[in-house]
């Protein structure tokens, strides 16, 4: 291939997640209580059972893309659950993500051109993963069929979030200076669907919900950051956006 390069709410974030200056990091408490999370979504990955849910894949294809510093073990109930549905859920295939880095678009082609798909799939993106997926989704237009994000900080200061230091320990350079030529908060040219929570303590709530023009549609769910890959409620409410 080519290279070329709990319930669910439509309301908007308020009050601590958005002022005239824009999203700013969520707190301190809500980032502690990450930490309990963190512990349940990696129990929840390796041993929980599946979730019933209320729609079919009918064989749809969707990648799903870890977070920062988490692989594809990390999004196992996820993928397992919807897999248990019907639908052909595939990990990235690369690796732990440690950051965008300058390849990362042909080492997707390469892993999309692997599956061997028919038609384009759909990239459901955990955090960081959100951003690359739809980075990806702008330069490999065919590929995509749509954009799942799960508190993705797309929009406003790349800096508006609790993960922005280690992110520049990792990655190696400056989170608004990264290796490609990206506009994180420009809309895909597909559809796009942004899931955001109030008690996310790594991304503030604006950043990942973005304003009406940067995704199609905005999700507001109750869960932690942690949750958005291992929760019941989160994971029927992703399933049913793929629909």
């Amino acid at each position: 291939m080519a290279s070329r390069f709990s319930d669910i709410s439509f309301n908007r974030p308020m009050g601590h997640a958005r002022n005239s200056a824009g999203p700013v990091a969520p707190a301190l408490q809500l980032l502690a209580r990450e930490a309990l999370s963190f512990a349940y979504m990696r129990t929840s990955a390796a041993f929980a059972s599946t979730v019933d849910l209320d729609v079919v894949g009918n064989g749809r294809p969707v990648m799903i893309v870890p977070g920062f510093m988490a692989s594809d073990q990390t999004t196992s109930r996820l993928r397992r659950s919807l897999q248990d549905a019907g639908f052909a859920a595939h990990g990235w295939g690369l690796g732990r993500n440690k950051g965008i880095k300058a390849d990362i678009f042909e080492r997707l082609d390469k892993r999309v051109a692997e599956l061997d798909i028919d038609k384009p799939l759909t990239l459901v993106g955990w955090s960081l993963g959100g951003l690359i997926a739809r980075e990806y989704a702008k330069v490999s237009r065919h590929n995509v069929a749509k954009v799942v994000t799960l508190g993705s900080p797309f929009s406003g200061d790349p800096r508006a979030n609790n993960a922005w230091r280690l992110y520049e320990f990792v990655a190696g350079y400056k989170v608004d200076n990264p290796p490609l030529d990206v506009t994180l908060s420009e809309k895909p040219p597909v559809p796009t669907c942004a899931f955001w929570s109030q008690n996310d303590g790594v991304v503030a709530p604006g950043s990942a919900c973005g304003q009406s023009h940067e995704s199609d549609h905005q999700i507001e769910l109750d869960c932690t950051h942690m949750a958005f890959v291992s929760g019941v409620d989160a994971i029927r409410a992703i399933a049913r956006s793929l629909i």
